[in-house]
């Protein structure tokens, strides 16, 4: 059955999944979301999954995406619009239960859940505007020499049934209803989710108002699937089966080169676009420094703490020129930590990683403690952050020094010169972002050292800092590996649309038979490369 945003509450949830519009209780262990700040287990138990439900989900995915496929941007913007309409239908149920899952306070769920819908509606913006559809005519010229030139025309299409992965550290804006799966669905691709265990309930609620969006325009039910299941057994079922031809993941690096290796392993190979892992260097540079290191240290230890530090753009490297200005910057950099409250982590998972990195990271060679935040033994995962510093020398001996650990923990690395700092970044692993904080003192240094860090990560910032991610036509979240598994797209903005589609030439096709994208009267209306002119021809 379906279900629709008004029918679902915290009340009704029923530990099910969704394979298409039929809700199915997995026969495969049970898994419950636990209140972060409490530890208690919650209710109800949610039902895993197993191969054969994966095989099914993918099985009515590939029946509908030719239809859906072939839908109109009208109808497809409108789909996208309704889901929408329904995900923040579901608002209080739907912010109590975030919180609920993940300890995540109130206004960032809020947030979150506006991005999450805003995503969507941008989407069906996007999809009846009809860009990214790259439509490009050359007419054909029977009397070129030295030979005739055929009707050539070419658009995009979608690639067929794609797996997103929910992200832990996201419940909305990377999780069911998130940018993997509207841009997907946008792109004309059915989907069909693996949800994170960590938010069983609120994966619950969303898969139900994409169901009755799905419904509710009568498209096929295979349009949009949801599975519970352990992340190796179930995810690599997903991956394999011959059905799906992409996937979106956001995690930890291990998982992500797990499916990588899946996916490539397959008799037909398909792309995997994985989010796995970035530390975000920020270069603080002389001038910049100079100016106010107690606002920038203020400004460092908020981003650094801000959603517990679970976040994919958080700054965990930071380099500073030795000397008076960076000492008052660590100085101050303490003493903001030290008011730094405990908050609840996402789950006790991540929390007991993260205690175990930050340990790892202070007995270190080389490494020093800067401050630390406050504790509270009050919370089951409460996350507490930790500045640590250490000299460029020791860094570049060391390895570890340069792995992500997620949470609120940061190293400063104390360079001798400011001359020193492209050639850190010339050894840094790829990243999603770098930050420069310079002034026009600075402004001969920064050049130098964008022109290393542009072929480093996917965004640089300048007097910024890289928590907090603007969705976007112009935005790019991703970068060189290991940032991502493939560099060259984005899991955020319209852009992200790209990485589900492929380029078709039509070659000499009747008229008649021709694509909406490409015809001869142009009758979407489309801006169109014709003879490499943009126009609406």
């Amino acid at each position: 059955m379906t279900m629709t945003a008004t029918q679902t509450s915290t009340s009704t949830l029923t530990g099910e999944m969704f394979l298409g519009a039929t809700r199915v209780r997995g026969s495969h262990g049970t898994v419950r979301g636990v209140d972060p700040r409490t530890g208690a287990e919650l209710e109800p138990a949610y039902g895993l999954g197993g191969t054969d439900d994966v095989a099914r989900a993918a099985e009515l995915a590939d029946a509908a995406f030719a239809t859906y496929r072939r839908t109109s941007p009208s109808e497809r913007a409108a789909f996208l619009e309704t889901a929408a309409d329904n995900v923040e239908a579901l608002g209080e149920t739907l912010v109590a239960q975030v919180q609920l899952e993940t300890g995540i306070v109130e206004p960032r769920v809020r947030g979150e859940l506006g991005r999450t819908v805003g995503q969507l509606r941008r989407f069906a913006a996007l999809v009846r505007e009809g860009s990214w559809v790259g439509a490009r005519v050359e007419p054909a010229l029977p009397d070129r020499k030295p030979l005739p030139r055929p009707d050539l025309r070419q658009r995009k299409i979608p690639l067929g049934p794609v797996a997103v992965f929910g992200a832990s550290n996201f419940p909305l804006a990377f999780s069911v209803a998130g940018g993997d799966t509207a841009s997907a669905l946008a792109a004309g691709c059915p989907v069909v989710v693996k949800a994170h265990s960590a938010h069983p309930g609120t994966s619950e609620l969303v898969a139900g108002a994409l169901a009755a969006a799905v419904a509710a325009h009568d498209l096929p039910e295979g349009v949009f699937s949801m599975v519970y299941g352990d992340g190796r057994g179930v995810g690599t079922a997903l991956v394999t089966d011959p059905r799906i031809r992409a996937v979106g993941f956001t995690g930890s690096r291990s998982g992500g080169l797990a499916l990588v290796a899946a996916a490539a392993g397959r008799p037909v190979p398909i792309p995997v676009y994985a989010e796995m892992s970035s530390i975000n260097p920020v270069f603080l540079l002389p001038g910049a420094l100079a100016t106010g290191p107690e606002a920038l240290a203020a400004a460092y230890v908020d981003s650094l703490t801000v959603g517990v530090g679970q976040l994919c753009t958080n700054p965990g490297l930071v380099f500073g020129v030795r000397g008076p200005d960076l000492d008052a910057f660590l100085a101050a950099v303490a003493a903001r930590l030290a008011d730094s409250p405990a908050l609840p982590m996402l789950n006790p998972g991540i929390h007991a990683s993260y205690v175990e990195g930050v340990a790892s990271t202070g007995a270190l060679d080389g490494v020093a403690t800067v401050g630390s935040g406050k504790q509270d033994e009050s919370l089951a995962a409460g996350g507490q952050a930790h500045v640590f510093t250490a000299a460029l020398g020791d860094f570049a001996a060391e390895p570890a020094m340069q792995e992500e650990n997620f949470g609120s923990s940061s190293l400063v690395v104390q360079v001798d010169d400011a001359e020193e700092l492209a050639g850190v970044a010339e050894r840094l692993e790829g990243q999603l972002t770098a930050t420069v904080h310079a002034v026009e003192s600075d402004h001969a240094a920064a050049a130098g050292l964008l022109d290393v860090l542009e072929t480093k990560v996917g965004r640089v910032l300048f007097n910024g800092w890289p928590t907090g991610v603007d969705v976007g036509s112009a935005m790019v979240h991703g970068g060189p590996f290991p940032a991502t598994s493939d560099g060259r797209s984005t899991s955020v903005g319209t852009l992200a649309i790209e990485r589900f589609v492929r380029p078709v030439a039509y070659q000499d096709v009747p008229p008649a038979l021709l694509p909406a994208e490409v015809d001869v009267d142009n009758s979407l209306g489309l801006w169109r490369l014709v003879d490499g002119e943009p126009g609406r021809g």
